[in-house]
């Protein structure tokens, strides 16, 4: 155990830290997370519209929704090349380069166009969250541009041209050269780039909706964040498959179809991950009533409040992280816990959330009846809750009775 926890502490978290600071992962990760408010609202409507089911008069609220969350994708397409303009300091281009990427992006999402080459409209479902890996690629593409051109300059230093004038004019050149790229592909070449990136990272969003993929994946999040990695630097794989999840499961339903994308937040945070990532309530509560050393029960208390609205930061960073009595339970957990909700899911046992619901921290089984109002959701959640209790129990008494003979001994 010894040779594997030095391996874990001095090879693998410095490599995986490594890629967490990667230039690109830090932009893709810090461009998602700023458009999380947007996201936030189209939950908040999708709670706010729950009364439709009971009243026909109260209003319809969805429009909103579908301008916060249903243009997630142009939001990206914006934010990759400003906050990678930011990363590398070439702030005079940061607003070029987003609005040169928003642009690009249109170009790409396949609008319909008429005889006269004028458009006539736009698929909401390719502006949003399923179009999210396009803004994604088509935003590193102008970032790429615009770093090229950074350093270039029509004037020279001693120039008495203003430096907004100066400005313009060298934003020019990598604008027009991000323009001609869309143009000749959709307008020349008619070539439907949408598709072939949509077709490039399908078997990723297949994959990760199986069994198997689904639990793999939860388990390296509790892995990773057993050793103090926050699960957000996978942001950038896993938040595009899973809003692409979330939108296509209420197109689906909308039309009649069956809900079948089982990797989205609101299946993840609604169920397995009970207090937060690794199911980490049950623990708490045995630290909270069940344990004898001084330690626990205070963290315990401290963990207790945060845990009921699944924020486990103050347990993992606590006593879990670079702790090997709580760190096998964890993993243990990553894997057995995803496998039993996707079997379940998988199954048809409950119903597979359909509806945006990025609120995380309302506490369960509340959230979890909001995504998937059903007896059998509870019946789930509970045996989730159990058997998450039973992995930590014996660990958790094991390092309990260890700290223990701690605190006795420096008593004595």
């Amino acid at each position: 155990m010894n040779s594997f926890m030095n391996f874990l502490n001095n090879k693998f978290a410095p490599r995986a830290q490594k890629i967490a600071n990667n230039q690109w992962i830090v932009t893709i990760k810090n461009s998602i997370l700023e458009v999380l408010p947007f996201i936030f609202v189209g939950s908040l409507i999708t709670l706010l519209n729950i009364p439709t089911n009971f009243w026909k008069w109260w209003p319809d609220l969805s429009p909103i929704s579908s301008f916060t969350f249903g243009l997630t994708s142009i939001f990206v397409a914006f934010l990759v090349p400003f906050n990678f303009m930011e990363f590398k300091k070439i702030n005079k281009q940061r607003i070029i380069a987003g609005l040169s990427s928003v642009a690009l992006f249109l170009m790409l999402a396949n609008p319909s166009w008429d005889k006269t080459g004028s458009i006539i409209s736009y698929q909401f479902s390719e502006l949003g969250a399923g179009g999210m890996f396009v803004a994604l690629i088509e935003g590193i593409y102008v970032s790429l541009i615009m770093e090229l051109f950074g350093k270039f300059s029509f004037f020279s230093d001693d120039t008495s041209m203003p430096d907004f004038v100066t400005a313009w004019f060298d934003s020019m050149l990598p604008i027009t050269v991000v323009i001609a790229t869309g143009w000749i592909l959709t307008n020349i070449l008619h070539f439907n780039f949408y598709r072939l990136i949509v077709n490039i990272f399908a078997p990723l969003t297949t994959s990760l909706d199986t069994w198997w993929g689904f639990s793999i994946f939860l388990f390296f999040e509790c892995f990773i964040y057993s050793m103090g990695i926050s699960g957000w630097v996978l942001a950038a794989i896993d938040q595009p498959v899973m809003f692409a999840g979330i939108a296509a499961n209420a197109k689906a339903f909308s039309s009649g179809h069956a809900v079948t994308h089982i990797f989205t937040s609101e299946l993840i945070y609604s169920f397995p991950w009970i207090g937060g990532v690794g199911c980490t309530m049950p623990l708490v509560l045995m630290m909270l009533f069940l344990a004898k050393s001084n330690r626990l029960k205070a963290l315990g208390k401290a963990s207790v409040l945060p845990t009921v609205f699944n924020i486990n930061e103050p347990v993992v960073f606590g006593t879990i992280v670079w702790n090997p009595y709580l760190m096998i339970p964890l993993w243990i957990n990553g894997i057995v816990l995803p496998l039993i909700t996707a079997f379940w899911f998988k199954a048809g046992l409950s119903p597979i959330p359909h509806s945006l619901m990025q609120m995380w921290y309302i506490p369960f089984p509340f959230v979890t009846w909001i995504v998937s109002p059903a007896i059998s959701s509870i019946i789930l959640l509970l045996l989730l809750f159990v058997v998450g209790g039973l992995i930590y129990y014996p660990f958790f008494k094991v390092y309990d009775r260890n700290l223990v003979k701690q605190e006795t001994g420096s008593e004595a």
